[in-house]
């Protein structure tokens, strides 16, 4: 398995009309050439430069011609101008091929920068794969490890604990707190999102009130629509309904705020200047969903009642005297300070993962998109957990 030398070149004859070869029609200088010699040695004979190309081509025919490979066999590179790295792995393998089947091989006349070529190659045989293959994951393994993937993703829970810590700073030294950042981000979540809830909400107690009227027109209890409108959209429509546009607006809004400030070291910055994140980022935040939730859901309720309204006017032959003086038996002051107390802990359920997500974000603008993403699915999530918990508690409670 030696390279040999160039001094062997003399001992291979020059090629003939009637030798075996393989050509490259797309270059007509690459040829390789088989020439049998005496006492069963033979030799392929390489012209041209030895490139990727030309080996791809007809690697197959030069193989061919490798075979029977004899007693021994001789690859002379005298007449070789160029050999690239993927030629030189495929050559000595060939070779590998050739002592592999019981014969002798050899590379002869190879110039200088052949030669370096191939001592490079030839010195470092590849090695052994380091890695094997993983084993079978049983069924107990296969849940610890997503167990402690829960975990870790679930490390954020740790965030309730630093904006506690800030909240209890902002009342024993008010001034820790970005006070100055509270007007425009109560624009923002509150003002910014009042014609959209008021829409989405006059709609929502629209349809209510036309599926009500369809069953009780049935039983001539028209005047009752004016009841499940107030007492539905005080109660549960109205409250989710605000909390999910929040959450859609608001929420993402937060999280990509925060996930860029993240990305571009801006809260690095804001430490190494003193500033806690939590108490200058995230408690005004936190501080302005739960001050404007209830806000927009009071407003909410009464656009929602109008909706309820307008189809009771014009398709229940319902004056707006009776329906509003039925509206007011049915709704009392703790159906809507019910559904009041429900956006309280939305809006720091939305507010908490939004912020969570966003100062969570890694790797730049992808990163960001996916903290916001996820910001969003999970306030969802919470909403309809809390609003579930709360209406369990009032139900236990008699209210």
């Amino acid at each position: 398995m030696a390279l040999g030398s160039a001094k062997s070149v003399d001992a291979v004859p020059r090629r003939t009309d009637t030798s075996p070869r393989v050509t490259d029609p797309h270059d007509p200088g690459f040829r390789v050439e088989r020439v049998d010699l005496r006492d069963g040695r033979a030799a392929l004979r390489f012209e041209g430069q030895l490139r990727f190309r030309q080996c791809f081509a007809s690697w197959q025919g030069v193989r061919r011609l490798a075979r029977p490979p004899g007693a021994h066999l001789a690859f002379d590179l005298s007449a070789v101008d160029t050999l690239d790295g993927a030629a030189t792995a495929l050559l000595l393998a060939l070779r590998d091929e050739v002592v592999a089947a019981g014969g002798e091989a050899e590379i002869v006349g190879a110039h200088d920068r052949v030669r370096a070529m191939l001592d490079l190659y030839g010195s470092h045989p590849p090695k052994p794969c380091l890695h094997p293959p993983p084993a079978h994951i049983g069924v107990l393994d296969q849940i610890g490890r997503e167990t402690l993937a829960f975990v870790r993703q679930n490390r954020g829970l740790d965030f309730v604990g630093d904006v506690a810590v800030a909240g209890a700073k902002a009342v024993r030294a008010p001034l820790s707190v970005n006070w100055r950042e509270l007007p425009r981000l109560m624009e923002r979540a509150g003002a910014d999102s009042l014609p959209i809830v008021l829409v989405i909400n006059f709609l929502v107690g629209l349809v209510t009130a036309f599926q009500a009227a369809v069953q009780l027109k049935q039983f001539g209890a028209n005047i009752f629509v004016a009841d499940l409108v107030g007492l539905s959209v005080t109660r549960e429509l109205a409250p989710l309904m605000t909390a999910i546009i929040v959450a859609g607006r608001s929420g993402a809004a937060f999280s990509a705020e925060l996930g860029t400030m993240r990305v571009s070291e801006e809260i690095d910055a804001l430490r190494t200047l003193g500033l806690d994140p939590y108490g200058f980022l995230v408690f005004p935040r936190v501080i302005t969903l739960v001050l404007v939730l209830p806000l927009l859901t009071i407003l909410a309720d009464v656009i929602s009642m109008a909706g309820g309204l307008l189809v009771a006017l014009l398709g229940l032959d319902i004056t707006a005297h009776a329906y509003l003086i039925e509206t007011q038996k049915a709704v009392g002051l703790w159906d809507v300070f019910s559904g009041c107390l429900k956006t309280l802990f939305f809006g720091l359920s939305i507010a908490l993962i939004a912020c969570q997500r966003g100062l969570a974000a890694r790797g730049g603008a992808e990163g960001v998109g996916r903290a916001t993403t996820s910001a969003v699915v999970t306030s969802l999530f919470a909403i309809v957990v809390v609003d579930a918990i709360f209406t369990v508690l009032f139900n236990a409670f008699g209210r």
